[in-house]
């Protein structure tokens, strides 16, 4: 009875594990934040790597800007959600200078 119990206890751990992992390893999605970046960001932001691209700041500078996504601000009418942020800041993050991938592309 309590060899039962216990393995029905362990395996509700191990999944409630599992699942909290999931939604803690971070919000982002790196590819749809890169296309989101160059299909919105870009566009404002300037056409070549140089003015805006993930190569522009460490990941210890992205972290900076990104921690109070309030500041972040698009002009004229457009709006960005919360999700779409974390999907860009995961890919900015992620392909920073000091990266273990840095981003080499315009």
């Amino acid at each position: 009875m309590y060899r039962r119990l216990t393995l029905i206890t362990a395996s509700a751990l191990i999944t409630l594990f599992a699942v909290s992992m999931a939604f803690a390893m971070g919000d982002g999605n790196a590819r749809k934040g890169k296309f989101l970046y160059r299909k919105n960001c870009r566009t404002c932001h300037g056409s070549s790597a140089s003015d805006l691209s993930p190569s522009s700041k460490t990941q210890a500078e992205w972290k900076a800007m990104f921690a109070d996504t309030s500041k972040i601000k698009c002009s004229g009418d457009w709006t960005i959600s919360e999700q779409d942020l974390n999907d860009i800041y995961a890919y900015l993050h992620g392909y920073a200078k000091d990266s273990p991938s840095p981003a080499s592309c315009s």
